[in-house]
């Protein structure tokens, strides 16, 4: 069975291992790897893995522009591996500017991080983002954390009814450490997806299989969240969950194939 892994954070080789231990120090948690282009491709290898969705947070507005042709140039370099998503910062200047570079790039969506911008995911300068990509790319968003109020549920809820047309993909279940809460509050809407990474690790087979059901097994993304996860360890995780096959097969690949127009 194919494995697309659509959460993967990647950094040029010259500061990547202080943007991966950045990543550590922001979580708490000791990060698994360095964060180089080079390891997730063999850790994929290794584990199976045949695509992977990269990106890279813009942690200040005048890095979107470098991060976006990083992220181009990295899957130019390895069409058949990857699939790039640009960056975009709520305090950039100019939005709209900044979305239609993602568009000329050929970059297939959108990677923000409320708690690491520390800008509320419902504050008006991130609704004027979903705005400009409603029915246009996707989004994948950090959502929950119980350490902040940026990006929890009841703030989630709010982008999802003022933006019908928005495609999110919600990192995490849909709320870090905030699993079943999340699940509570945000299944059922149409254009919410939800990834397994940085998860698989805090729940129980049982917990991870009932969050998949009851957002909806084609609503579900596999993701490792590289460089924090081993990607061996994570295949190994969602393994044992109690899934069937049409079940695995939707969440490590299909959803991901048709979202993003992956190809074997």
């Amino acid at each position: 069975m194919h494995i697309i892994d659509t959460h993967c954070h990647i950094y040029p080789d010259a500061i990547a291992e202080r943007a991966a231990a950045g990543i550590g120090k922001f979580y708490d948690y000791p990060v698994w790897a360095d964060g180089r282009v080079d390891t997730l491709l063999k850790a994929g290898a290794a584990a199976g893995i045949s695509h992977h969705v990269v990106c890279s947070v813009a942690t200040t507005p005048h890095q979107v522009a470098s991060i976006n042709r990083f992220i181009r140039q990295t899957v130019d370099a390895h069409p058949d591996r990857f699939t790039g998503l640009g960056a975009l910062h709520p305090d950039s200047p100019d939005q709209a500017a900044d979305v239609e570079q993602v568009l000329s790039l050929g970059l297939k969506g959108i990677k923000l991080h409320p708690d690491i911008h520390q800008v509320a995911i419902d504050d008006p300068r991130y609704m004027e983002i979903f705005s400009l990509l409603e029915g246009r790319l996707p989004v994948l968003c950090h959502l929950g954390d119980t350490r902040y109020d940026f990006s929890n549920p009841a703030r989630v809820k709010r982008v999802l009814e003022r933006f019908p047309r928005l495609t999110m993909i919600g990192a995490h279940f849909g709320g870090w450490s905030l699993w079943k809460e999340a699940a509570e509050t945000l299944h059922g809407y149409d254009g919410l997806f939800v990834d397994c990474s940085s998860s698989l690790f805090a729940l129980s087979p049982d917990e991870a299989a009932a969050l998949i059901r009851q957002y909806g097994a084609e609503r579900v993304l596999f993701g490792v969240d590289y460089p924090m996860w081993s990607p061996v360890d994570e295949v190994a995780r969602f393994a044992a969950l109690p899934l069937t096959e049409a079940e695995r097969e939707r969440v490590l690949y299909r959803n991901a194939a048709l979202l993003y127009g992956i190809r074997p």
